[in-house]
Order: C-alpha cells, then structure tokens, then sequence
C-alpha cells in the first residue's frame, strides 16, 4: 500500500470519528427490548489508520455507546493491503460482517452496490440532516443511478502538477493551459539547464496516476474505466497515443534520469531543494512543503488540455473516500446516526487537533488552513468528471500491470506499443 493510501485510510479514519449526539432510532433493535436485553453490535470495518488514531476511533465509539443504549461498538482493523484485496471481500461475506465499513468512490464503490454489499441511503442521508453538513461535489462518485451509497470521509486530488514560481517568474513563465503549451514550457526550463519535470516511481503509483489521468484526457473516461474492468483491450490506437505523449517526454530529455529509481519522498525533496521546476503528485505535497521549505513559493496547475482528446479536459484525478452501510445490516439507522456523531462540528475539532482535515463543511477551517491545500479542495469538488487513479479505483492487478507499462514508457525502456502489448500478457489470466 502507497504512502499516499495510507495517508488517505489515516485522513478518513480520523475523519470519521466526528460526533454529534442524536437518539436512537424508534425502530432500533436496541429499543425493542428492556434493560437485561443483550446488546446490539455495531460493526465498523477498515484497515489500519495506527495507534493513535485507533484510539481516536475507540474513543468515540465509546461516546457513541454512552449516547445509545443498547449499542455496542466493535472495530475491525486489518493490515491495509490486505483489507483492500481479500481482506474486506472476506469480512462481508462472514458470519459477522460489518455494519459500516470503508471504501472508495467510483469503481469499487460501484462492486459493492453490485454485489448487494451497499444500502441506498439517500432518503435517510436527507431525513436524518447528515447530507446537509456536506458540499454537494462532495459526493462525486458516490450517487449511481441517482442513488448514494456512501458518506464522504476524506479526498485528494492525486495528481496536479506543483511548480516552482520562482523559476517561472525568472524565465517568464505562465502556467500552460494545453499540451503544446506545457511542451514549450519544459523546453525552456531544460534550455535554462534545469530539469522540468521530477518523478520519483520506484514504487509505480506515482506516474501511474499521472499517466491515468493523460490516458483518460485521450481516451475518454469511460474507455479508461472499461480497461481498467478488463471490459475493453488497453493496447488500442487510443491508448498508443496516449502513451506517445508520455513517451516524447522522455525521449525530449524532460524527466530526471533516475525516475525508476527514485522514490516519491525523494522525488519530493529534489523538487522542494530546487533540482526541477515541476513535480507532477498529489495535493498531500502541500503542507509538506510548508514544513519543509517555507520560504518555497508553490504553484500548481492540472493536466494541460490535451489537442483531439476524447476525454474532459477540465477532468481532475483525485480519490473520495468514505463509509458505506451494508445494505445487510439490521442497524443502518444506528449506522446513520454514528456518521453523524462523526460528521460534527465538535469532532471536526477534534480531528484536526489531531492533524487530520475533516472534509465536512465545519470540518475545514479557512481562518487555519494552507490557502494552496484550500485551492485544491475547491479543484475537487468543482470536478466536471472525477478520475480515479488505478490503485483506488480498480483492481490491484489490472491497476499493478498498467503501472508497470507506464514505468517502462515513462522510463524509457519499452515503447507504447510494447508496453501495451506486455500488459495484455500479464492481464491475460484475469480475463
């Protein structure tokens, strides 16, 4: 699992513990019987946020139970691999599945609701005033077929391209808006014997979610999605010429050299020491630079629109997360009520005191919080289309395979139509 995952399960696992007190529902389970009747059990499944952070979860879980008698709390943790792949799958197929349980947005939200794991909650999100303590663009890629199936609990957007003003302003630089702007931009950078742009991948995800996302801007979203879902062929002409745009940067000499090799935290250094003018990652990179280099002045801008692609060109990569109720469960109001606990002001406040950031509208605090992360929230929500990057939104094979071809055209060692076709190999059993 990523850093930026983990990062992401710690956001939301914080997140959600945000409380506002509310009773009961009338037609609980935990109200039907008296004082000696045996309690009910809450069951709340994710994978592991850490030590701290579980006791944030259990903490509140117990103000919960104070608040609702009758209702016991029970966490689920898992090693985060293994809860994304099997571990999870396992659990709502058991005896004791969980009640709410983590997941994201879009694609593998779309299996649950499929596979009968995820309850329409739309009517209670409404009723219960829980949907109002959210932006609406908040909910991307959680209503399907009109309906919504998840509470948000945290987002990035996992890939912009960040940039150096200063370098920008001394060779009198704008932001591009298209490719053929972004390709002038690099040139003059490398001119000015500067590296344009700073990658770290030596774990695959980094420029795999770059590359998603100019895959999809050339493809279109839904060709990119059908891949993903092994619905579609990716070694097609569309996809060898999204692939060709990643491959003239490296053959025009824009990427640093070692970008198999690096790491993305080390990637991250070079590009906050001032070794390149740009470093495609994601919005977590903000607040590291504040931290790391405070006297670095930061900009950023998305994907540059790309010419005759059939995708958005306005599209934003990012991942919402959240909890979903099991469409199984016999307390989806209490379910409902514990998002709400967790969705309040009150433990908003907590959360952050705690280095998270609540993504509710209480949540964000504008008075405290980094005006370029601020920016990249408002990027998010106002998505006309919101891609998911392939180790969030799809399985971890398929997303695992792209990766790799995208590291031997970015690098490169292959050219498209070879990487495409060695992805179609190893993606051959899972078909």
């Amino acid at each position: 699992m990523n850093k930026r995952m983990i990062a992401l399960i710690s956001t939301m696992l914080v997140t959600a513990l945000t409380g506002c007190s509310s009773a009961a529902s009338n037609n609980s389970p935990a109200n039907n019987g008296g004082s000696d009747a045996k309690p009910e059990t809450l069951r709340i499944a994710m994978g592991s946020p850490g030590e701290g952070l579980i006791k944030v979860w259990e903490t509140i879980g117990k103000e919960f139970e104070a608040q609702h008698q009758g209702i016991k709390v029970e966490f689920s943790y898992q090693d985060d691999d293994t809860y994304q792949t099997i571990g999870l799958p396992n659990l709502l197929s058991g005896k004791n599945a969980p009640d709410l349980y983590f997941e994201w947005a879009g694609q593998r939200l779309q299996t649950r609701v499929t596979d009968g794991y995820a309850a329409d909650i739309t009517e209670q999100l409404q009723s219960s005033g829980l949907k109002d303590m959210f932006a609406e663009g908040t909910f991307n890629g959680m209503v399907i077929d009109g309906k919504t199936y998840m509470i948000p609990t945290a987002g990035d957007v996992t890939n912009v391209i960040f940039y150096n003003k200063a370098v920008f302003n001394d060779l009198g630089l704008q932001p591009p808006a298209t490719w053929e702007e972004f390709l002038k931009v690099c040139e003059t950078i490398k001119q000015a014997g500067i590296t344009p742009l700073v990658i770290g991948n030596s774990d695959l995800w980094t420029a795999g979610n770059w590359v998603a996302h100019i895959i999809s801007r050339v493809v279109g979203e839904d060709a990119y999605s059908e891949a993903m879902q092994l619905k579609q062929p990716f070694n097609s002409p569309d996809f060898v010429k999204a692939y060709g745009y990643v491959q003239e940067l490296w053959d025009k000499g824009y990427i640093n050299e070692n970008v198999t090799a690096a790491s993305d935290s080390e990637a991250d250094m070079l590009f906050l020491n001032g070794s390149g003018a740009m470093h495609p990652i994601g919005s977590w990179l903000a607040p590291t630079a504040v931290e790391e280099t405070p006297e670095l002045e930061l900009g950023y801008f998305n994907t540059p629109a790309i010419p005759d692609g059939k995708g958005n060109q306005d599209s934003v990569i990012g991942v919402l997360n959240g909890m979903v109720v099991n469409k199984n469960s016999k307390l989806i109001d209490e379910a409902i009520e514990f998002m709400k606990l967790y969705s309040s002001p009150e433990s908003s406040k907590k959360l952050s005191d705690a280095g998270a950031v609540p993504i509710t509208k209480d949540g964000i605090d504008k008075e405290t919080m980094l005006p370029l992360s601020l920016e990249l929230n408002d990027l998010m929500e106002n998505a006309p289309a919101l891609v998911s990057p392939p180790d969030t939104g799809y399985s971890i094979e398929v997303a695992n395979a792209l990766n790799m071809a995208t590291s031997e055209v970015i690098g490169g060692a292959k050219s498209p139509e070879e990487a495409l076709a060695e992805l179609e190999t190893t993606i051959a059993p899972l078909k």
